[in-house]
């Protein structure tokens, strides 16, 4: 699961570093959490937490069977 969620992650990638951010997959855990880092605009953002919901988490749970959160860390 970790090799998709990071292709995932990577075509989401340039969207963030569009806006000055970036994400950072950090762990994928055996219960589907999946835990990133926001990076540079993205970490101080105050919609980091709206990106990471409705945008992150939404999309790696309709390509990646067995996610069921993502966290920021």
């Amino acid at each position: 699961m970790k090799e998709k969620v990071t292709e995932v992650l990577n075509s989401l990638r340039p969207h963030l570093q569009a806006d000055g951010g970036d994400v950072e997959l950090v762990d994928v855990q055996d219960d589907g959490v999946v835990k990133v880092r926001l990076k540079g605009a993205c970490a101080g953002c105050p919609m980091s937490q709206m990106t990471l919901k409705n945008g992150i988490e939404r999309i790696l749970k309709e390509k990646v069977p067995g996610v069921t959160s993502v966290q920021s860390v």
